[in-house]
């Protein structure tokens, strides 16, 4: 099954001269939805993880069931606020300002191996600040994961750069 006949481009979303890749269209067919958690599933378990962590907040929708299908616990990276009692928090640089991620403070046990997932890698700002904010609670990041990669931009080098290997699905090269 090609994962891409069921992932929707949108253009001009969610400005003019950006294509947006909806991951909806997927989560709605329940057999390619089945398959690509399958795939997934297989490429993430390479990295032995402890737990899985979401990126806000499609990458809910990833890590979720993939932590069930692998056995492994799930902890949310939520925008700053969102999540209640003591958290870490991340703040990280954006094209113009910059934006905070946490993680409840008592989440993942220092040690513990986690792989990091979203739907999408582009630029790896989020990710990274994600990779960042669990190493300052003491996570062993041992992968990064997404649905789709965007080649044309920098992610995976940037993850890379912080010696954390990256798996992806498909990939799209504009």
């Amino acid at each position: 099954m090609n994962i891409k006949d069921h992932i929707r481009g949108i253009p001009d979303f969610p400005k003019p001269g950006i294509l947006f890749y909806d991951i909806s269209t997927l989560l709605a067919h329940s057999d390619a939805w089945s398959v690509a958690m399958g795939r997934l599933a297989n490429d993430v378990r390479k990295f032995q993880p402890d737990i899985l962590a979401g990126v806000e907040s499609r990458g809910f929708l990833v890590a979720a069931p993939l932590a069930l299908k692998l056995g492994c616990g799930f902890v949310m990276l939520r925008k700053k606020g969102k999540l209640p009692g003591k958290t870490i928090r991340h703040e990280y640089a954006l094209e113009y300002g910059t934006d905070t991620i946490e993680i409840q403070e008592d989440a993942i046990q220092k040690g513990q191996r986690v792989v990091i997932l979203d739907d999408l890698l582009a630029t790896g700002g989020t990710m990274c600040a994600g990779v960042e904010l669990l190493r300052k609670i003491g996570a062993d990041v041992t992968g990064a994961a997404a649905i789709i990669e965007l080649n044309f931009l920098p992610g995976r080098k940037r993850l890379s750069d912080m010696g954390v290997p990256c798996s992806t699905l498909v990939s799209y090269d504009e």
